[in-house]
């Protein structure tokens, strides 16, 4: 396989320093474009819990998963877990000599030690697309696949408050074991734009979100920053947001859509949050 690996490094902003920037500086710190690119894996180490996101968009070959010089390490995940869900046509992952069939809104978690990943489409012409999340890990779980129909669903929210939703969390403590890695899935229904409002903020973890299931002319309003000194970053379909643990996390979109969050840090407890007010916000 060849060389298609790209990768680029974040380091952390701190809310003083984070409210000092304009709208190329928060992109430049906090947005990332350019998941999917055909043929290749792109990935973004942030300073983050060290967390990394990434997009790899197998076509007419596979991918291999190669490590980068941030990880320090012969193979990428030799001290790190991996997760990846499909958001585009049915492809495959394989772990060493195992092929995971993965689905379109289907994930698989990979854990530490496994020294050979790939992805790979079924179909060239409708690839798949496997958005990438890596946290340090400290204990070898096993490798799962997880069906979107294997998550657990949550439906939240109302259309008088516009964010009628449906969750779906692809690890709970009933579920696949890991070490950092908490992912899961939220499909806003028809009519609601609002997510995660009223909004918190958890100092224990980061988080990142990908959007999707956006048309081309409609646009997410990512909301961020501390809760009395807010920033907002505009998002086109199949980009991620970087969302430190001193940030709130929130949008609102000019139609529904669905998005990927993901969070490694301290703790993988959902509930373990720090309120925020709606109208305590500025």
């Amino acid at each position: 396989m060849p060389d298609t690996t790209v990768f680029s490094s974040r380091y952390a902003i701190d809310p003083s320093t984070a409210a000092t920037m304009g709208t190329d500086e928060l992109r430049h710190n906090f947005h990332i474009p350019g998941l999917f690119q055909p043929g290749s894996i792109q990935l973004t180490y942030t300073h983050y819990d060290r967390m990394v996101v990434g997009g790899a968009m197998p076509v007419d070959a596979p991918l291999l998963l190669e490590a980068i010089k941030p990880t320090g390490t012969k193979n990428f995940l030799d001290r790190r877990e991996l997760i990846a869900v499909n958001i585009g046509g049915a492809g495959s992952v394989k772990t060493g000599s195992d092929t995971h069939k993965i689905g379109s809104r289907d994930m698989i978690y990979v854990g530490m030690g496994t020294e050979a990943v790939s992805f790979a489409s079924d179909d060239a012409v409708a690839p798949a697309k496997f958005y990438l999340l890596s946290a340090p890990a400290h204990h070898a779980y096993p490798t799962k696949r997880i069906g979107i129909d294997d998550a657990k669903r949550l439906d939240l929210g109302s259309q008088q408050t516009s964010n009628e939703r449906s969750i779906f969390q692809f690890i709970h403590p009933d579920g696949v074991k890991t070490c950092q890695l908490v992912v899961g899935m939220t499909q806003l229904a028809p009519g609601s734009v609002w997510n995660t409002m009223p909004c918190h903020v958890h100092d224990r973890r980061m988080e990142a979100y990908l959007y999707f299931d956006l048309e081309e002319t409609a646009r997410v309003f990512h909301f961020m920053g501390e809760p009395d000194e807010t920033r907002h970053v505009v998002m086109k379909s199949e980009e991620a947001v970087l969302s430190p643990g001193w940030s709130i996390h929130s949008g609102a979109g000019t139609s529904n859509y669905a998005f990927v969050w993901a969070m490694a840090g301290d703790n993988v407890d959902y509930t373990d949050v720090d309120q925020v007010a709606i109208g305590d916000l500025r």
